[in-house]
């Protein structure tokens, strides 16, 4: 392979035998090397071919500031997480999930830690990808010997979570904007309330919305089970918010002809439940 463009000292961009651009990865494959000098394949240890030119750019920047050590780890979380789920993820999780490790490994060595508001929701919501978040704590202890909290195996988790749902496109986008405003102005006029857009609470319902909404738009039903004795507490818990929900339920059957799971009905009821508490 002849370089095109050294990164750093261990990663370059070339081409591959259909002249492709790719970036590979290697310790110390670019040392004491330029543009037209030859590597050899021997020394690569990862090769990452991004299909989208913006992403590839971006990934580019990104390992010309970040040690190659950190891309190490984000690609096994990635080839482990691939496994776990048995699911295919966006190549836009190998930018973002390597900047978020950096980062956070980084803000703790400060002494710095940012709260995750969404982890109780996480925890219940995307238990596998929370899981594979834990273990990334883990992996980052036993080599980097830098203990993250278990809110930054959250904020991994999301990643992962994000990282399921393809691109959508713009006539998909359209639809899912206008379905979230639309859920939102359900519950403002079902509970005659102005929704503060400031608050916690708000951004936990919408944050929730986005990652449902993603599963109405591209019909892909979550099929989490829910224990009958669990189910009849929240409905007599939060009545008049499963009430709202059915009525949010209507809307998905005639826009989408989606029908939401249990779980998924009782989730969405504890959320329109605290955020109508809050706003009252």
């Amino acid at each position: 392979m002849i370089i095109e463009k050294v990164l750093n000292n261990n990663v370059v961009v070339t081409k591959d035998e259909s002249q492709a651009e790719i970036v590979v990865m290697g310790k110390g494959l670019a040392f004491n090397k330029k543009p037209g000098d030859f590597i050899s394949k021997d020394k690569i240890d990862k090769i990452f071919k991004l299909s989208n030119q913006g992403m590839s750019q971006k990934f580019q920047e990104l390992a010309h500031d970040i040690p190659l050590e950190y891309f190490t780890i984000a690609v096994q979380i990635i080839e482990y997480a691939k496994e776990k789920l048995n699911k295919t993820l966006n190549e836009s999780i190998y930018l973002s999930l390597t900047d978020h490790l950096y980062t956070a490994i980084e803000r703790t060595k400060k002494n710095i830690q940012m709260p995750n508001v969404l982890l109780w929701d996480i925890k219940r919501l995307f238990p596998d990808e929370f899981e594979i978040g834990k273990r990334t704590v883990e992996k980052i202890l036993e080599e980097y010997h830098v203990h993250l909290s278990e809110d930054e195996a959250g904020f991994i988790a999301l990643h992962i979570v994000n990282a399921q749902t393809e691109n959508p496109e713009m006539d998909d986008m359209y639809a899912y904007t206008k379905t979230l405003q639309d859920i939102l102005n359900i519950v403002r006029y079902y509970y005659k309330i102005d929704l503060n857009e400031e608050s916690v609470y708000f951004y936990r319902f919408t944050t929730h919305l986005r990652f449902f909404l993603s599963r109405v738009v591209n019909q892909t039903q979550h099929d989490g089970e829910v224990e009958e004795e669990l189910l009849s507490i929240v409905q007599k818990k939060y009545g008049t918010a499963m009430t709202c929900v059915e009525k949010i339920q209507s809307y998905l059957i005639d826009s989408f002809d989606y029908h939401m799971s249990s779980d998924e009905k009782m989730y969405l009821a504890i959320h329109i439940a605290r955020l109508a508490d809050m706003n009252r």
